[in-house]
């Protein structure tokens, strides 16, 4: 291999670094020595979609964006959210919409004019919130790019205290991409559920979207070939795309052209009501962090892409360590069904995560929980779906003083685990603590607390030695002694990237 193409390849590598996707070479068929050891960079550019928040007229919805300080970032940058529709190539916004839509809490929810940011991050360090209500909310599309891209989040929590899906619905607002599962959507006569589609680019997406049952593949014509727009979110309820009412299905989402984000906005007439993000790709092991204490009823959702039958071990990661469910200890989900399992109130009060294993052949599968909390006409939903490790950072927006719980879990090996609370959205300093999580078990820590806290606060979860550790947070607000919450999981924020060393200068690319 001559000097310009080695040349190419580190021109390559350098452009990886900026688009937060980079790949390592493999030995040069010329004899020379393979590249050194790859170098975790910050991300310099990153984009984040958030779904349109509630079809509900009394529903109030609020944004925390915030981005943790990391060390080598640039200087300079900035980070945005605009409304679907109002965003043009560059970026900069244009009224295609001419939709109004609210401001930032600093400006006293006063509207802005369209093609105006909803919400414009000031600094890393400090969350910033922004605010809509009834149900006219937008779809918004993000970019931060320099200090602002490595680990961004954006949190929508919106509250709604009657009628379908009344209750706390949170999501963390998500990156694009061309394949999503939903285990646990439905078509149940009780259920409202929309799969919410956005598309960040300048051209049009095509996708598809399948549905599985208790008894396979659910024949849906109307489900193919959809087509979303430009800059555009479009919600699809699935009940129109198939005559079949069913309680538990999966929802998968393949995208033939173009890039989307996709959520699923599960709403029950008669026990409220959540958003499900899309669970981890399919894998042979998975966890799902989180149950609730005082969860009332719990009931996992399982489903196999493959050709083969999945058989699971099921266990619970107590606060003890790891344990067998009495009547449920293995799950058989048939290839291309969706199985369920009742757990009832399987954590008995303590803390405890899902670990689901392979009993003998690893086969790839999506899981899924729907949790209630509460009894009779008090009862309210959420989900935790399968998600990836914390690896070096997860973080968790909009977090209060009283209403966060954050469950952290290590199933296979001890952990310690470094959780930082920023300062508040408006006023506090920030402040951290370290927990060691034994093997097996999760614990619901004692959430650290910025000094003179106001306003809203984040969350920074880092993995200081073993694990893998999973986590997620539970945020809770009581609304007409209803018990409302929401569990959104934490998986790694995909703020660094791994960039091949190099001795290669670029001077020739010059000659």
């Amino acid at each position: 291999m001559n000097r310009t193409t080695l040349s190419l390849i580190a021109a390559v590598t350098a452009v990886a670094a900026v688009t937060a996707f980079a790949a390592v070479d493999g030995p040069s068929v010329s004899g020379a020595s393979a590249p050194r050891a790859a170098a975790n960079l910050p991300v310099q550019r990153t984009s984040l979609l958030c779904p349109a928040p509630s079809i509900s007229d009394i529903a109030d919805t609020s944004y925390t964006s915030f981005t943790p300080v990391t060390q080598g970032t640039a200087s300079s940058g900035k980070a945005q959210l605009q409304a679907a529709g109002e965003q043009s190539a560059d970026g900069t916004g244009s009224s295609q919409t001419g939709k109004d839509t609210k401001g930032s809490k600093g400006a006293k929810g006063g509207k802005k004019p369209a093609g105006q940011p909803v919400l414009t991050p000031k600094a890393p360090g400090t969350p910033v919130t922004g605010d809509t209500s009834g149900a006219d909310g937008p779809a918004l599309i993000g970019t931060a790019d320099g200090r602002f891209a490595p680990g961004w989040t954006v949190q929508e929590t919106t509250e709604v205290a009657a009628g379908t899906g009344r209750g706390l619905q949170g999501v963390n607002c998500t990156a694009a991409d061309t394949d999503f599962w939903f285990p646990g959507a439905s078509t149940a006569a009780t259920r409202t559920d929309y799969v919410h589609l956005t598309n960040p680019d300048d051209s049009a997406a095509v996708v598809d979207i399948e549905l599985y049952g208790k008894d396979g593949a659910i024949k849906s014509p109307l489900g193919e070939n959809l087509t979303v727009p430009p800059h555009a979110s479009k919600p699809i309820l699935l009940s129109t795309l198939t005559d079949e009412r069913q309680a538990d299905l999966t929802l998968h989402v393949s995208v033939r052209s173009g890039r989307v984000g996709a959520t699923v906005q599960a709403l029950d007439a008669k026990v409220g009501g959540d958003w499900l993000a899309a669970a981890a790709d399919p894998a042979g092991s998975l966890v799902l962090p989180g149950i609730p204490k005082d969860a009332t009823d719990v009931r996992l959702i399982a489903f196999t892409p493959g050709g083969d039958d999945a058989d699971l071990k099921v266990r619970l990661a107590s606060p003890d360590g790891l344990i067998t469910p009495a009547g449920n200890e293995t799950l058989h989900v048939k290839s291309g069904m969706t199985t369920t399992s009742d757990l009832g109130a399987v954590t008995r009060g303590e803390a405890g995560s899902l670990v689901l294993t392979p009993t003998d052949q690893s086969v790839p599968v999506v899981a899924a929980l729907q949790v209630i909390r509460g009894k009779g006409d008090k009862q309210e939903t959420a989900f935790i779906p399968a998600t990836a490790p914390v690896g070096t950072r997860a973080t968790s927006a909009d977090n209060s003083a009283k209403g966060t719980t954050l469950a952290l879990a290590a199933p296979t090996a001890t952990a310690t685990v470094r959780v930082t609370a920023s300062a508040g959205s408006e006023g506090g300093t920030a402040t951290t603590k370290t927990y060691t999580i034994k093997s097996g078990a999760t614990e619901d820590v004692p959430v650290p607390v910025p000094s003179g806290l106001k306003g809203t606060y984040a969350l920074t979860v880092e993995t200081v030695s073993g694990g893998p550790v999973y986590a997620s947070r539970t945020l809770a607000a009581t609304e007409s002694g209803i018990p409302g919450f929401t569990i959104q999981t934490l998986p790694n924020d995909r703020g660094m990237v791994a960039v091949p060393k190099t001795t290669e200068d670029l001077s020739v690319l010059q000659k």
